[in-house]
């Protein structure tokens, strides 16, 4: 009976993912956060979103199903809809507190919720290492745009994703101790 509401498995995940979103929803846990400034909610936002395990497991098993253009272009205008205003509201506060110091607000909150899509190899075909790549790009841009997002918690979680999305392991060039060896294999 549970499958007559849903055309595909696609669906499915898609309606589950959503109900999972907004049953606990991580824009709500900070948004009443007195203690936090606009960046810092936006930090704990990436560290509790990354850190809910099913809701990365779900994640996990849509990046395959995003090759799907119907599916891809319904995520998007699903993020637009509901992702686009929650960040734009979050990075006004920050920009009202002097936490975030951007003249790009609006745009932000634009691009926020597409850069998810492409840092996924089904969307955007990309190894390891260049999704790895992708990610430290992101955070520089965001970081000269004014709005330096990832912390050491944040990098964490984003490389054990990208670890996740590509089944190998990731991040070789974290810590400290391992800079320049992605150099040794013809990386960065």
């Amino acid at each position: 009976m549970f499958y007559r509401c849903f055309q595909s498995k696609e669906e499915v995940m898609y309606a589950l993912g959503n109900q999972m979103f907004f049953e606990d929803n991580p824009f709500e846990t900070v948004k009443g956060r007195d203690d936090l400034n606009g960046l810092q909610k936006i930090r704990l936002l990436l560290t509790l979103n990354q850190s809910d395990a099913e809701r990365n497991q779900i994640n996990m098993q849509a990046v395959p199903i995003l090759k799907d253009p119907h599916i891809l272009a319904a995520a998007v205008a699903e993020n637009r809809r509901v992702l686009t205003p929650l960040w734009l509201e979050l990075l006004e506060e920050g920009k009202r507190d002097g936490s975030i110091k951007t003249e790009y607000i609006k745009e932000l909150s634009e691009l926020l919720p597409l850069i998810n899509f492409w840092l996924m190899p089904s969307v955007f075909p990309a190894t390891e290492e260049e999704l790895y790549h992708k990610y430290h790009f992101v955070k520089e841009v965001l970081a000269h745009m004014g709005l330096p997002l990832y912390d050491d918690d944040t990098t964490i979680f984003t490389e054990k994703f990208i670890t996740d999305i590509t089944g190998t392991p990731c991040g070789l060039t974290s810590m400290p101790e391992n800079a320049g060896k992605i150099n040794e294999k013809g990386g960065n």
